[in-house]
């Protein structure tokens, strides 16, 4: 069982006494090869076993069309996760490329080539970030309804910073080409 700290208890690094901040996080999950819901629960199951996050909501797992992907390629499964850590985002970061390692994703030149996991940082807090290697809050996320509506499904009254209310930003992007898979659900062990 998942256990959710209490957002107002700062933890203390038991080798350094560094002080960190619980933050809360949403990370976006996309497989559109292979065994796609093997691959989105593998990474639920990664991020439960990832010290210092603790998850706290999982959506509802939707197909969703491709969207600015090459012409063949097939439709995505996709899914939100809600955690609170104390990591970095930098380390977080570097704990969604090697989830997304273990599944053998295969990174090619080509934008939104089709992969066997997507690990997505959307926001980690109130954390921005402009760096080649991360971007906070996602550059993309207010305009992807395969990102938004997962996330509405967990935190419907949820923001990302500077560009405002999910539930807005999903009412001006629809959500055309997804479906609810009430057939397939992530499980947390």
């Amino acid at each position: 069982m998942t256990e959710t700290p209490n957002p107002h208890i700062v933890d203390a690094d038991t080798l350094t006494g560094e002080m960190r901040p619980i933050r809360r996080a949403v990370l976006a999950l996309g497989s559109n090869l292979g065994e796609r819901m093997a691959a989105l629960q593998g990474a639920v199951n990664a991020l439960a076993d990832t010290p210092d996050v603790w998850i706290t909501g999982v959506s509802p797992v939707y197909e969703t069309a491709p969207v600015d992907c090459p012409p063949d390629a097939k439709n995505f499964l996709n899914a939100v996760v809600l955690i609170d850590t104390t990591l970095a985002a930098t380390r977080l970061m570097d704990r969604a490329l090697a989830i997304e390692d273990a599944f053998d994703r295969e990174r090619s030149e080509e934008a939104n080539s089709s992969r066997t996991l997507d690990v997505d940082l959307i926001v980690v807090g109130d954390r921005r970030s402009d760096d080649e290697h991360l971007r906070l809050p996602h550059p993309r996320a207010r305009e992807r309804a395969f990102v938004l509506q997962p996330w509405f499904d967990l935190e419907p009254d949820a923001e990302i910073p500077e560009s405002g209310p999910i539930s807005e930003l999903l009412a001006s992007v629809g959500n055309d080409g997804l479906t609810l898979r009430d057939d397939l659900k992530l499980e947390l062990e």
